[in-house]
């Protein structure tokens, strides 16, 4: 208990340091992300989770003070692979196909066969690329993505503490701590950003924890809990695929398509979003952990999925409307000017 009170103070203090002296080192080098258009924000934060992420865990399995199992130690050494190909990806723009063919390799490699079987060890290697991909698609907005890892790390460390996997509870309260101190520069309006490197190292290594933790329950009943531990990242996911299916663009091209986007669109100022998307996470995450903890039965999992969908239809529609109605004067005024 001392030793992860200490842990994650050091994560905390860490994350924030460093990111805060890699700020202007990524200026410098032009490593950065325009967020509406006129702001360029620094993208090397993902460096400074992962690297205090990884730095801490791997100081208590040294030390033995947090001996990190075989399945933790292997997840680990794949997010910091993961974490690499994302700063390349920040480096030289890398295309999103290679992003993912190298999160499905890594995915692959952490996934438990001998407690999944082969045909769920796939789903369940699957299920981890969505969720990293996810988190990759949320480092758009200041601040949304680092609270959502937050509360997730810390609901999945709460499923992993009751499953007693002890090294893999030390290292999502590592991420948590971790995620938060990048948070003091990450926040609106942002300093910094995670970048590919730290939104596919954070969500790799919360989807494969979760895997991790539900790994030998029922199957049925774990694919909810990993939907409402993952339901913000999957949320995007299924937006951004829908309305990209809808208008015949192709999936791997950007746009300005996810949730925060169109939660602007309809109106919420950029603080509400975070506050809105914080929110609705740390409810999902909670009953994720309710029903992995068998204080809640499993239809209440039933509500989540409805809650994903039903955001994701509402969103597609209001905001298809209201970007019509924007619309529909322009052309009006210019079906007058033809006319005219």
């Amino acid at each position: 208990m001392l030793y992860g009170t200490a842990a994650a103070t050091a994560a905390l203090l860490s994350a924030a340091l460093l990111a805060a002296l890699l700020r202007t080192p990524a200026l410098r080098a032009g490593l950065v992300d325009r967020r509406r258009r006129t702001r360029a924000v620094p993208l090397l934060g993902g460096v400074a989770v992962a690297v205090t992420a990884g730095a801490v865990a791997w100081t208590g399995e040294l030390l033995g003070a947090a001996p990190l199992d075989a399945e933790t130690r292997r997840l680990l050494v794949a997010g910091a692979a993961v974490a690499a190909l994302g700063l390349a990806a920040d480096i030289w723009r890398l295309r999103t196909r290679f992003l993912l063919a190298g999160t499905a390799v890594a995915a692959a490699c952490v996934v438990p066969y001998e407690i999944t079987g082969v045909a769920g060890g796939v789903l369940a290697a699957l299920w981890v690329v969505v969720v990293t991909v996810g988190f990759r698609a949320l480092d758009h907005a200041d601040g949304l993505v680092g609270t959502a890892g937050v509360v997730t790390a810390l609901g999945v460390g709460v499923c992993a503490a009751v499953e007693v996997l002890d090294g893999l509870a030390v290292l999502m309260s590592v991420l948590a701590a971790a995620m938060g101190g990048f948070l003091m520069q990450g926040r609106r309006p942002a300093r910094i950003a995670l970048g590919a490197c730290g939104s596919l190292f954070a969500g790799f290594l919360l989807g494969g924890a979760a895997v991790l933790t539900r790994a030998g329950h029922d199957p049925a009943v774990s694919a909810g809990v990993l939907l409402a531990l993952g339901a913000p990242a999957v949320a995007d996911v299924l937006l951004v695929v829908a309305a990209r299916r809808l208008a015949g663009r192709a999936l791997l091209r950007g746009g300005p398509d996810h949730l925060a986007h169109r939660l602007r669109r309809l109106g919420l100022a950029p603080r509400g979003v975070s506050v809105v998307l914080g929110t609705s996470a740390a409810a999902s995450v909670s009953v994720g952990v309710l029903v992995h903890t068998g204080s809640l039965g499993a239809t209440a999992l039933f509500w989540v999925a409805g809650g994903v969908l039903g955001v994701v239809l509402a969103l597609l529609l209001l905001t298809s409307s209201a970007s019509h109605r924007r619309a529909s004067p322009q052309v009006t005024g210019q079906l007058r000017v033809r006319n005219g």
